[in-house]
Protein backbone atom coordinates (compact mmCIF):
# COMPACT_ATOMS: atom_id res chain seq x y z
CA UNK A 1 0.00 0.00 0.00
CA UNK A 2 1.31 3.46 -0.93
CA UNK A 3 2.01 5.92 1.84
CA UNK A 4 -0.33 8.94 1.83
CA UNK A 5 -0.09 12.28 3.61
CA UNK A 6 -3.11 11.54 5.75
CA UNK A 7 -1.21 8.67 7.37
CA UNK A 8 1.42 11.12 8.61
CA UNK A 9 -1.20 13.54 9.91
CA UNK A 10 -3.02 10.70 11.68
CA UNK A 11 0.18 9.44 13.29
CA UNK A 12 1.11 12.93 14.52
CA UNK A 13 -2.38 13.41 15.97
CA UNK A 14 -2.28 10.15 17.95
CA UNK A 15 1.23 10.92 19.22
CA UNK A 16 0.15 14.42 20.28
CA UNK A 17 -3.00 13.32 22.10
CA UNK A 18 -1.65 9.99 23.44
CA UNK A 19 -5.09 8.58 22.79
CA UNK A 20 -6.93 7.26 19.72
CA UNK A 21 -10.31 8.58 20.84
CA UNK A 22 -9.22 12.18 21.33
CA UNK A 23 -7.12 12.10 18.16
CA UNK A 24 -10.10 10.80 16.16
CA UNK A 25 -12.31 13.56 17.56
CA UNK A 26 -9.71 16.16 16.62
CA UNK A 27 -9.38 14.72 13.11
CA UNK A 28 -13.18 14.33 12.81
CA UNK A 29 -13.01 10.69 11.79
CA UNK A 30 -14.15 7.55 13.61
CA UNK A 31 -11.82 5.76 15.99
CA UNK A 32 -11.97 2.45 14.05
CA UNK A 33 -11.02 4.30 10.86
CA UNK A 34 -8.10 5.97 12.60
CA UNK A 35 -6.87 2.66 14.07
CA UNK A 36 -7.10 1.02 10.66
CA UNK A 37 -5.15 3.82 8.98
CA UNK A 38 -2.37 3.66 11.59
CA UNK A 39 -2.11 -0.13 11.12
CA UNK A 40 -1.87 0.40 7.37
CA UNK A 41 0.98 2.85 7.92
CA UNK A 42 2.79 0.39 10.20
CA UNK A 43 2.41 -2.36 7.59
CA UNK A 44 3.78 -0.01 4.93
CA UNK A 45 6.90 0.94 6.89
CA UNK A 46 7.26 -2.60 8.27
CA UNK A 47 7.59 -1.69 11.95
CA UNK A 48 5.38 -0.91 14.96
CA UNK A 49 5.23 2.86 15.47
CA UNK A 50 2.92 3.10 18.49
CA UNK A 51 2.93 1.28 21.82
CA UNK A 52 -0.72 0.56 22.69
CA UNK A 53 -0.06 -1.55 25.79
CA UNK A 54 -0.43 1.17 28.42
CA UNK A 55 -3.23 3.56 29.36
CA UNK A 56 -1.69 6.18 27.09
CA UNK A 57 -0.59 5.47 23.55
CA UNK A 58 3.12 6.27 23.14
CA UNK A 59 5.50 6.18 20.18
CA UNK A 60 7.93 3.27 20.11
CA UNK A 61 11.62 4.01 19.58
CA UNK A 62 11.08 3.50 15.87
CA UNK A 63 7.99 5.69 16.11
CA UNK A 64 9.93 8.55 17.68
CA UNK A 65 12.47 8.43 14.86
CA UNK A 66 9.71 8.29 12.24
CA UNK A 67 7.74 11.15 13.84
CA UNK A 68 10.74 13.47 13.56
CA UNK A 69 10.85 13.06 9.78
CA UNK A 70 7.07 12.96 9.37
CA UNK A 71 6.74 16.30 11.14
CA UNK A 72 9.52 17.80 9.01
CA UNK A 73 7.93 16.44 5.81
CA UNK A 74 4.59 18.07 6.59
CA UNK A 75 6.29 21.36 7.43
CA UNK A 76 8.23 21.29 4.17
CA UNK A 77 5.07 20.47 2.26
CA UNK A 78 3.24 23.40 3.85
CA UNK A 79 6.15 25.67 2.87
CA UNK A 80 6.00 24.28 -0.68
CA UNK A 81 2.29 25.02 -0.89
CA UNK A 82 2.91 28.58 0.27
CA UNK A 83 5.60 28.92 -2.37
CA UNK A 84 3.27 27.69 -5.12
CA UNK A 85 0.54 30.11 -4.07
CA UNK A 86 2.89 33.00 -3.40
CA UNK A 87 1.98 35.87 -5.70
CA UNK A 88 5.01 37.94 -6.59
CA UNK A 89 2.97 41.04 -7.44
CA UNK A 90 1.67 41.02 -3.83
CA UNK A 91 -1.97 41.20 -4.89
CA UNK A 92 -2.52 38.49 -2.28
CA UNK A 93 -0.55 36.57 0.29
CA UNK A 94 -0.27 36.20 4.06
CA UNK A 95 2.15 36.82 6.90
CA UNK A 96 2.15 34.89 10.17
CA UNK A 97 3.53 37.31 12.75
CA UNK A 98 4.04 37.06 16.52
CA UNK A 99 5.06 39.76 18.98
CA UNK A 100 5.95 39.85 22.63
CA UNK A 101 3.07 41.52 24.50
CA UNK A 102 4.24 45.12 24.94
CA UNK A 103 4.55 45.58 21.18
CA UNK A 104 0.86 44.96 20.60
CA UNK A 105 0.20 48.17 22.55
CA UNK A 106 2.09 50.51 20.24
CA UNK A 107 3.82 48.76 17.34
CA UNK A 108 1.32 46.52 15.58
CA UNK A 109 -1.03 49.41 14.75
CA UNK A 110 1.46 51.46 12.67
CA UNK A 111 2.85 48.35 10.95
CA UNK A 112 -0.59 47.00 10.05
CA UNK A 113 -1.60 50.44 8.80
CA UNK A 114 1.47 50.64 6.59
CA UNK A 115 1.05 47.10 5.23
CA UNK A 116 -2.62 47.63 4.41
CA UNK A 117 -1.91 50.95 2.69
CA UNK A 118 0.83 49.46 0.48
CA UNK A 119 -0.44 45.89 0.01
CA UNK A 120 -4.16 45.61 0.93
CA UNK A 121 -4.35 42.06 -0.44
CA UNK A 122 -1.92 40.64 2.13
CA UNK A 123 -3.58 39.05 5.16
CA UNK A 124 -1.86 39.47 8.53
CA UNK A 125 -2.19 36.79 11.22
CA UNK A 126 -0.96 38.38 14.47
CA UNK A 127 -0.31 36.46 17.67
CA UNK A 128 0.77 37.59 21.13
CA UNK A 129 3.23 35.30 22.95
CA UNK A 130 6.32 35.22 25.12
CA UNK A 131 9.73 35.36 23.49
CA UNK A 132 10.45 31.70 24.32
CA UNK A 133 7.15 30.67 22.73
CA UNK A 134 7.81 32.90 19.73
CA UNK A 135 11.24 31.41 19.06
CA UNK A 136 9.89 27.87 19.43
CA UNK A 137 7.07 28.65 16.98
CA UNK A 138 9.55 30.07 14.45
CA UNK A 139 11.66 26.92 14.62
CA UNK A 140 8.53 24.79 14.18
CA UNK A 141 7.59 26.81 11.06
CA UNK A 142 4.39 28.01 12.73
CA UNK A 143 5.36 31.64 12.10
CA UNK A 144 6.99 33.61 9.31
CA UNK A 145 8.31 36.46 11.48
CA UNK A 146 8.51 37.53 15.11
CA UNK A 147 9.20 40.82 16.84
CA UNK A 148 10.94 40.53 20.20
CA UNK A 149 14.05 41.73 22.03
CA UNK A 150 17.67 41.15 21.14
CA UNK A 151 19.26 38.37 23.17
CA UNK A 152 21.14 35.15 22.40
CA UNK A 153 18.71 33.23 20.20
CA UNK A 154 18.44 29.46 19.70
CA UNK A 155 20.40 27.98 16.77
CA UNK A 156 18.45 28.46 13.57
CA UNK A 157 17.00 31.88 14.51
CA UNK A 158 18.37 35.05 12.96
CA UNK A 159 17.42 38.66 13.69
CA UNK A 160 17.46 42.14 12.19
CA UNK A 161 17.78 44.97 14.70
CA UNK A 162 15.02 47.59 14.33
CA UNK A 163 15.26 50.25 17.07
CA UNK A 164 16.00 50.84 20.74
CA UNK A 165 13.02 50.77 23.09
CA UNK A 166 13.22 53.06 26.14
CA UNK A 167 11.12 52.80 29.29
CA UNK A 168 10.08 55.42 31.83
CA UNK A 169 7.87 55.87 34.84
CA UNK A 170 4.34 56.46 33.51
CA UNK A 171 1.58 58.25 35.44
CA UNK A 172 -1.92 59.45 34.72
CA UNK A 173 -2.73 63.12 34.17
CA UNK A 174 -4.32 63.22 37.65
CA UNK A 175 -1.10 62.04 39.33
CA UNK A 176 0.66 64.65 41.56
CA UNK A 177 3.83 64.27 39.46
CA UNK A 178 2.11 64.44 36.06
CA UNK A 179 3.63 67.85 35.26
CA UNK A 180 7.13 66.95 36.42
CA UNK A 181 9.76 67.64 33.75
CA UNK A 182 13.01 66.74 35.50
CA UNK A 183 14.05 63.07 35.94
CA UNK A 184 12.91 61.27 39.10
CA UNK A 185 15.75 59.69 41.11
CA UNK A 186 15.20 55.97 41.24
CA UNK A 187 15.35 55.83 45.05
CA UNK A 188 12.33 58.16 45.21
CA UNK A 189 10.26 55.37 43.66
CA UNK A 190 9.85 54.04 47.20
CA UNK A 191 7.36 56.90 47.70
CA UNK A 192 5.37 56.01 44.56
CA UNK A 193 3.12 52.91 44.75
CA UNK A 194 3.28 51.02 41.47
CA UNK A 195 1.15 48.92 39.16
CA UNK A 196 3.39 46.63 37.14
CA UNK A 197 3.23 43.85 34.59
CA UNK A 198 3.28 40.36 36.11
CA UNK A 199 6.46 38.34 36.40
CA UNK A 200 5.93 36.30 33.23
CA UNK A 201 6.64 39.40 31.12
CA UNK A 202 10.20 40.04 29.95
CA UNK A 203 9.56 43.73 30.65
CA UNK A 204 8.86 42.98 34.33
CA UNK A 205 12.08 40.97 34.61
CA UNK A 206 13.91 43.95 33.09
CA UNK A 207 12.27 46.34 35.60
CA UNK A 208 12.95 44.12 38.62
CA UNK A 209 16.63 43.83 37.69
CA UNK A 210 16.87 47.63 37.38
CA UNK A 211 15.20 48.21 40.77
CA UNK A 212 17.39 45.63 42.50
CA UNK A 213 20.53 47.08 40.96
CA UNK A 214 19.74 50.51 42.41
CA UNK A 215 18.40 49.33 45.77
CA UNK A 216 14.84 50.56 45.16
CA UNK A 217 11.95 48.69 46.84
CA UNK A 218 8.71 50.43 45.82
CA UNK A 219 5.34 49.13 46.95
CA UNK A 220 3.75 47.11 44.16
CA UNK A 221 0.01 47.48 44.65
CA UNK A 222 -1.19 45.90 41.39
CA UNK A 223 0.20 43.22 39.08
CA UNK A 224 -1.49 42.65 35.72
CA UNK A 225 -0.83 40.49 32.67
CA UNK A 226 -2.32 43.07 30.32
CA UNK A 227 -0.96 46.39 29.05
CA UNK A 228 -4.47 47.76 28.54
CA UNK A 229 -5.37 46.88 32.15
CA UNK A 230 -2.32 48.78 33.40
CA UNK A 231 -3.04 51.89 31.35
CA UNK A 232 -6.67 51.89 32.53
CA UNK A 233 -5.59 51.60 36.16
CA UNK A 234 -2.86 54.24 35.97
CA UNK A 235 -4.98 56.89 34.28
CA UNK A 236 -7.70 56.50 36.93
CA UNK A 237 -5.64 56.12 40.13
CA UNK A 238 -2.62 57.69 41.87
CA UNK A 239 -0.58 54.59 40.95
CA UNK A 240 2.38 54.80 38.59
CA UNK A 241 3.77 52.14 36.28
CA UNK A 242 6.81 51.50 34.10
CA UNK A 243 6.16 51.07 30.39
CA UNK A 244 7.78 51.83 27.02
CA UNK A 245 7.82 55.57 26.35
CA UNK A 246 6.01 55.03 23.06
CA UNK A 247 2.85 53.90 24.87
CA UNK A 248 2.64 57.06 27.00
CA UNK A 249 3.56 59.43 24.16
CA UNK A 250 0.52 58.33 22.16
CA UNK A 251 -1.95 58.26 25.07
CA UNK A 252 -3.72 61.55 25.94
CA UNK A 253 -4.18 60.65 29.61
CA UNK A 254 -0.71 59.28 30.37
CA UNK A 255 2.54 61.13 31.05
CA UNK A 256 6.06 59.64 30.92
CA UNK A 257 8.58 60.73 33.60
CA UNK A 258 12.24 59.83 32.98
CA UNK A 259 14.07 58.07 35.76
CA UNK A 260 17.59 58.85 36.96
CA UNK A 261 19.53 56.78 36.15
CA UNK A 262 17.53 55.78 33.10
CA UNK A 263 16.35 52.24 32.60
CA UNK A 264 18.64 50.49 30.09
CA UNK A 265 17.25 50.58 26.55
CA UNK A 266 16.39 47.29 24.85
CA UNK A 267 16.98 46.50 21.18
CA UNK A 268 13.83 45.51 19.30
CA UNK A 269 14.57 42.79 16.74
CA UNK A 270 12.72 41.24 13.79
CA UNK A 271 13.23 37.47 13.98
CA UNK A 272 12.90 34.67 11.45
CA UNK A 273 14.04 31.08 10.97
CA UNK A 274 17.26 31.01 8.96
CA UNK A 275 16.24 28.20 6.59
CA UNK A 276 12.56 29.15 6.28
CA UNK A 277 10.98 29.84 2.91
CA UNK A 278 10.53 33.61 2.67
CA UNK A 279 7.35 34.43 0.82
CA UNK A 280 6.96 37.63 -1.16
CA UNK A 281 4.49 38.81 1.51
CA UNK A 282 6.98 38.14 4.33
CA UNK A 283 9.75 39.91 2.41
CA UNK A 284 7.47 42.91 1.79
CA UNK A 285 6.49 43.10 5.47
CA UNK A 286 10.16 42.90 6.47
CA UNK A 287 11.08 45.74 4.13
CA UNK A 288 8.20 47.94 5.34
CA UNK A 289 9.06 47.27 8.99
CA UNK A 290 12.73 48.13 8.50
CA UNK A 291 11.88 51.36 6.68
CA UNK A 292 9.38 52.31 9.40
CA UNK A 293 12.02 51.65 12.07
CA UNK A 294 14.60 53.78 10.22
CA UNK A 295 12.25 56.75 10.21
CA UNK A 296 10.97 56.25 13.76
CA UNK A 297 13.31 58.72 15.46
CA UNK A 298 12.51 61.51 13.01
CA UNK A 299 8.79 60.99 13.54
Amino acid sequence: MALELRHLRYLLAVAEHGNFTRAAEDLRISQPTLSQQIKQLERTVGVQLLDRSGRAVRPTDAGLAYLHYARRALQDLAAAERAVHDVQDLSRGSVRLAMTPTFTAYLIGPLAELLHARHPGIALDVRDMTQDQLETALLADELDLGIAFHRPHPPGITGTELFAETLSLVVGTCHPSADRTEPLPVRELDRHPLALLSGDFATRVHIDAYLARHGATPRIMVEANSISALTEIVQRTPLATVLPDAIAHHHPRLRPIPLEPALPARTVTLLRRETAYRSAAARAFTALTCRWAEGRDSR
